[in-house]
């Protein structure tokens, strides 16, 4: 995911064998720290290119990817119509909120009130105003060192726990909360992970969580759409397909939709007199 070949804000996906016998294969997920637990944008793009390029049949009007990720096993739908896949919608490992309306102080923000919640990895959600900041791309530079002065807060100040996996029982990133800019839209997330990466989707894992939180608000019905929108405009639409009880926590399995495009086939190659050929990364 480094330079040469890639960038700070690099996402990668590994398919691998199957661990589970009902899945079709595994995935890893990778970026610029190391690997993640899940990823629902990485979900949506393997989709993608399994079935548009032959590795499963495909099947219309919806074919069914199960997929083993680190962080559980996810059925993934695939829009089908005259041959290409649409749209793709995943159904996600529960989700649940942690934490409503919890405070951190923040080395140069003040005191901070955010939602600590799982969809696949934990997240704190911050609205975006309360950090004197914008969900635009014009706000970067800043979305990142103020996410990561709120990630690293969080950190200090509690640990995570899972239910059932000790793996999972860390921080993957803060999540700025915002209003859309896009006509139909009813939100927008940008998520800053890992170290001080941007997601340029509206991050599937964080848009599971926030459909538990706005469950636990009262603010969304089993079934109901929300459209949230990414820094550059993307959308994925979020739903509570159904509530669980998960390790002690009233849960929901969120499903989420969104599409993705191929946008070339690339072989890197790796000279081993290079003295950079592990890659590196100035960000």
């Amino acid at each position: 995911m480094w330079e040469p070949r890639g960038h700070a804000d690099m996402y990668g996906c590994i398919i691998t064998p199957a661990v589970s016998p009902e899945a079709d294969f595994g995935v890893l997920f990778l970026h610029n720290e190391g690997y993640s637990t899940m990823c629902g944008h990485g979900i949506i793009a393997v989709t993608k290119v399994v079935l548009e390029t032959g590795m499963l049949p495909l099947r219309a009007p919806e074919t069914l990817v199960k997929i083993d990720t680190p962080a559980g096993l996810v059925s993934a739908y695939a829009r089908v119509t005259d041959g290409k896949v649409g749209s793709v919608y995943f159904h996600n490992v529960p989700s649940f909120v942690v934490e409503l309306d919890a405070e951190v102080e923040v080395p140069g923000l003040g005191k901070i009130r955010y939602d600590l919640a799982y969809g696949g990895a934990f997240y704190a959600y911050v609205q975006a105003e309360d950090a004197g900041v914008n969900c635009t791309p014009e706000q970067f530079r800043s979305l990142i060192e103020k996410g990561m002065a709120i990630k690293r807060a969080v950190m200090a100040a509690r640990s995570m726990a899972h239910p059932f996996e000790p793996d999972l029982n860390f921080l993957y990133g803060t999540i700025f909360i915002g209003p859309p800019l896009g006509e139909g839209a009813d939100s927008r997330n940008v998520c800053i992970f890992a170290e001080g990466e941007v997601d340029r989707s509206p991050t599937g894992t964080g848009v599971s969580a926030r459909m538990a939180i706005h469950y636990a608000r009262g603010e969304l019905g089993v079934g109901e759409p929300m459209v949230i929108e990414s820094i550059i405009g993307s959308r994925f639409t979020g739903r509570v397909a159904r509530t669980i009880d998960f390790g002690g926590y009233p849960a929901v399995v969120p499903e989420v939709e969104g599409e993705a495009y191929i946008t070339g086939c690339q072989e890197f190659l790796i000279d081993p007199d290079d003295p950079l050929k592990d890659g590196f990364i100035l960000r």
